[in-house]
């Protein structure tokens, strides 16, 4: 059985991948601030993985999968951009990932020992924002870029053993987009905006991120995938 560690599960995007993930009968391993409980083969943990780093060795012996889902929305003009913003923004989105991954990386050695669920995947998450240009995302683009150096320089350092991938959204349907889709009008406006005229689910979201942790898409290392109805490729 293959096991799945998700940073961040207990709600949006990382919640519906941990149920996804459980119904396809993988073992997961939650950790989030406020800790979750679920049916099936499931571990919910209460730990603050941004704060300090999460070591999983306690709980596992192996990861097949780890996922750090933790984000933000910081939304201002480049004029009016603190610098305590742009360092929070650089501690929860590209420090906590590191730490993550640096914390596990034995027990994704262990899987890569033996690697009965395929080659052990890491999957983060960037932005639309970093790719195409867009106002007001300058602490929060800076961030996910930092996100998207570090899946490329993990995924270079740890093939062929364990592979990094990205997913990179835009503005999704989840507890941390609230404030931007919180009327009709908001949410028309947001789907227009985007060439499938469309606002993503975390369904969405989670299901490109469980290909990346299954070995369907064994293929692939040191990627963002694009996961934003359009909007980066299409006019």
């Amino acid at each position: 059985m293959r096991t799945v560690a998700i940073v961040g599960d207990s709600k949006g995007i990382g919640l519906a991948l941990r149920e996804q993930l459980l119904a396809d009968g993988v073992r997961v391993i939650g950790v989030s601030r406020t800790g979750a409980q679920a049916a099936g083969d499931y571990t919910g943990l209460v730990f603050d993985a941004v704060a300090h780093p999460c070591d999983l060795t306690s709980f596992t012996d192996r990861l097949d999968g780890l996922v750090y889902c933790p984000g933000t929305i910081s939304l201002k003009p480049v004029r009016g951009v603190k610098p305590e913003q742009v360092l929070e923004d650089f501690k929860v989105n590209a420090l906590g990932f590191l730490q993550t991954v640096q914390a596990n990386l034995k027990l994704l050695k262990a899987a890569a020992a033996s690697p009965e669920g395929g080659v052990p995947s890491v999957v983060g998450f960037s932005t639309v924002a970093v790719q195409t240009g867009m106002g007001f995302h300058a602490s929060i683009a800076a961030a996910k870029g930092a996100v998207e150096g570090l899946v490329r320089t993990m995924a270079a350092e740890f093939a062929p053993d364990i592979r990094v991938n990205a997913i990179a959204p835009s503005l999704t349907d989840t507890p941390l987009a609230a404030s931007l889709l919180s009327s009709d009008a908001k949410r028309e406006a947001s789907a227009e905006r985007h060439p499938l005229k469309r606002i993503a689910s975390a369904q969405d979201v989670a299901a490109a991120a469980a290909f990346l942790l299954s070995p369907a898409s064994a293929a692939m290392t040191g990627q963002v995938m694009q996961v934003d109805n359009g909007m980066s490729s299409v006019r």
